[in-house]
């Protein structure tokens, strides 16, 4: 099950809640939420995750764990260490994994919500362990050739746009969720 957002459409956030809240409807009481923002501050397109990270921090109502923010990132050097430290001190968690990626030319600008595991560096050939029981990724550019450089080349207003939508909408979605109790009798219509 994939939901795919245009950023610049003007219900975006609450779209992105509302795939998101599909997703939390089968979590167990006990688990908990971590948002895992995955990313660097040292690239613009690639800054993505970092960027929701800090935004959601200063959520105070959050109900989730944030991990990766522009000032504590997880990146390709840290991202396992990471993912270890995260299920032995939260053996029953349930990873909400956001990352920037690149994608065809006519998808820049698209938020995929999606159930299951993202591969976080395939874009750019890395061998990175794959994390996230659903994954939110942000098409921020194309890819297909010198990727590296097309994700330093990324617009940093679009990642700016997105990094507010996706924050946002995961606002949404667990204060919906919490709200609720958890039990969300159809999350197509909340």
């Amino acid at each position: 099950m994939k939901d795919w957002i245009d950023v610049y459409k003007s219900n975006a956030v609450l779209e992105v809640g509302r795939a998101v809240l599909k997703h939390l409807s089968g979590l167990s009481s006990n688990e908990k939420i971590v948002i895992l923002c995955i990313g660097t501050d040292r690239s613009t397109g690639d800054s993505l995750g970092p960027l929701v990270g800090y935004r959601l921090s200063r959520y105070r109502t959050l109900s989730a764990l944030v991990v990766g923010t522009l000032d504590h990132p997880v990146h390709a050097v840290n991202l396992k260490e990471t993912l270890e430290r995260i299920n032995r001190e939260i053996p029953n968690n349930f990873i909400i994994a956001v990352d920037a990626c690149l994608g065809t030319h006519g998808n820049i600008g698209y938020i995929k919500v999606a159930k299951g595991p993202m591969k976080p560096g395939s874009g750019l050939k890395k061998d990175l362990p794959e994390t996230g029981d659903i994954h939110i990724t942000g098409i921020v550019n194309h890819g297909g050739f010198m990727d590296f450089m097309v994700l330093q080349n990324t617009r940093l207003s679009l990642v700016m746009k997105m990094s507010e939508t996706i924050a946002d909408g995961l606002q949404y979605a667990l204060w919906k969720y919490h709200r609720t109790g958890g039990k969300l009798l159809n999350p197509h219509m909340q």
